[in-house]
Formats: structure tokens, C-alpha cells, sequence
């Protein structure tokens, strides 16, 4: 019999285990729901003020109305993914360096970086989830059956789009656990949170809105360097698939899997890198 661990149920166990926390104060969990899907409505409520002035995000960019709200469910369900799974975990990794905590996991027969990213499961953060794709119901109708110009989905976009989303989850997970590993250099990163918002600030938007000027490296930075953008644009391309993107999503897609690989990749050698500086609490 192998000895090695099924991460599939360990990270089962992990996630029941949250879930009996959280429900063991129920009343503070349907709170944080209620709290996080009030602050998705009052977005949506911006951006419908918004559209109240204009027809499109950028001129002719093809982001319409429902174009952009498809950009904005997908938006959603990204971020709760990464929220539910990593973000809870990446926040206390500072914590675990500074009590002596990783000494514990570094001795678990189990790979460090798993345990540090799904010890942790913050159920309430999946309640944008459902939000996200009620909006996403909502506007695709819209798109296909009382737009002007209707958008036909065929098969193969509902088989990618869930791809795309995931890998776009994985970009921002690598991105993250990368900024919780520099803990060990830093010694005590507390500034993640806020770091991690002003990065993730830029895929909050299509890419056409940073065109000319400071717009150009911009778009170039948080494309090919750190590719931002590519998270949420390729997945809301492929559905909502305004004008100006239909000849060029299949470039940024293709470079979507390599940004993925490339990112995963990457993340795995600085958190190893940083776990080879690191000095036992008790040393």
C-alpha cells in the first residue's frame, strides 16, 4: 500500500471541516453571505448607473451594456473562487512564519505548498458565485434573444468557457501564493491584501480601456509580464464576444494556456525558492 496521501481527500477533509466551522456559527456565516452579495449588488448597481449615460464601455469597443455584464459575472466568479480557497490561507502564511507554525507543516507528509493553499475553505465567499451567474443567465439571454446583432453560443464556448475560467483561477493563484512566499524574505508580509487589490485592479476591466498613452505599457505589463488581463478577458470574450475581440481572441486564448502554464510553473519555484531561506522558529 503507497504511503502517500490522497490530496483529493485531504482537501475534502479540509473543506468539511470548514464547513462544520462556519456552521457551528451560522448566524455570522449568513451575515458574511449577505454582506458579500450586498457589495456585488452595489457594484452592479455603478455600473448600471453608468450605462445610464453611455451604450458602451470605451468607443466602439463592442462592450455594450450585457457584453460587459457577462465580463462582470465572470469577474465574479473568479474572484470567489480564489477568495473561498486561497486568499484566507495566502493571509495567514505570515502568521504561520511568525509562531512557528510552518515548522509543523514542513514536517507533514504531505506537499508543503497543498497544505499551505487549502488547509482553510471560506464557504461564505462562494455566495458571489451564485450572484455571478444569475447575472450571467440574465445577460446571455439578453444577448441572444433581444439583441439587435444575437450572439449564437455553440457547444464548444460552453466547454471552454469553464476551462478559461479555471484558468484564470490558476493565474491568480500563482500570482498570490507567489506574494505570500516573499513572507519568508520579509519576514512579515501583512500588506498582501492591499497589494493584491491594486494587481488585480487592472482585470477588473476590459483590455480596451488601456489603449494610448500610459494605457499601451500598461496593457503590455499586465498582459505579457503579469498577466493580469488574460484572466478574466479571454473567458468574457468567448461568450459575450463584442466586435472589436472576435478576430482576436484565439491569439489571447492560445497565450492564455501558456500564461497558465507559465505562471503555475513559476509560483512552484518561488515558493520553493523562498522554503530554502527559510530558518526554523526554533532555531
Amino acid at each position: 500500500m503507497s504511503d502517500q496521501p490522497s490530496y483529493w481527500k485531504v482537501f475534502l477533509t479540509f473543506a468539511r471541516n470548514s464547513l462544520v466551522r462556519d456552521m457551528t456559527f451560522r448566524v455570522n456565516f449568513l451575515i458574511q453571505c449577505v454582506t458579500s452579495m450586498c457589495w456585488a449588488l452595489m457594484n452592479l448597481g455603478f455600473y448600471l448607473l453608468i450605462f445610464h449615460y453611455t451604450a458602451q464601455i470605451g468607443p466602439d469597443s463592442g462592450w455594450g451594456k450585457h457584453e460587459f455584464f457577462v465580463f462582470l459575472a465572470t469577474t465574479w466568479m473568479i474572484n470567489s473562487v480564489v477568495q473561498a480557497f486561497f486568499m484566507p490561507n495566502a493571509q495567514e502564511f505570515s502568521e504561520l512564519i511568525r509562531t512557528g507554525g510552518l515548522d509543523f507543516a514542513l514536517l507533514k507528509p504531505i506537499d508543503t505548498q497543498f497544505l499551505i493553499s487549502f488547509q482553510k475553505v471560506e464557504w461564505s465567499s462562494l455566495s458571489n458565485f451564485g450572484v455571478a451567474l444569475v447575472l450571467l443567465a440574465y445577460s446571455l439571454w439578453e444577448l441572444t434573444h433581444r439583441a439587435a446583432d444575437p450572439l449564437v453560443i455553440n457547444p464548444a464556448m460552453a466547454l471552454l468557457y469553464p476551462m478559461y475560467l479555471a484558468f484564470g483561477v490558476c493565474i491568480l493563484y500563482s500570482l498570490m501564493i507567489s506574494l505570500a512566499a516573499t513572507s519568508i524574505w520579509l519576514g512579515r508580509n501583512q500588506t498582501l491584501y492591499n497589494f493584491w487589490f491594486y494587481i488585480t485592479n487592472f482585470s477588473r476591466y476590459p483590455m480596451e480601456i488601456y489603449q494610448g498613452g500610459f494605457g499601451d505599457p500598461l496593457r503590455i505589463v499586465f498582459t505579457y509580464l503579469i498577466p493580469i488581463l488574460v484572466v478574466v478577458n479571454v473567458p468574457a470574450r468567448l461568450l459575450a464576444q463584442p466586435i472589436s475581440s472576435r478576430d482576436s481572441w484565439a491569439p489571447l486564448a492560445a497565450f492564455a494556456v501558456v500564461a497558465t502554464i507559465g505562471s503555475l510553473l513559476g509560483s512552484r519555484w518561488v515558493f520553493k525558492r523562498a522554503l530554502l531561506s527559510y530558518r526554523s522558529a526554533s532555531s
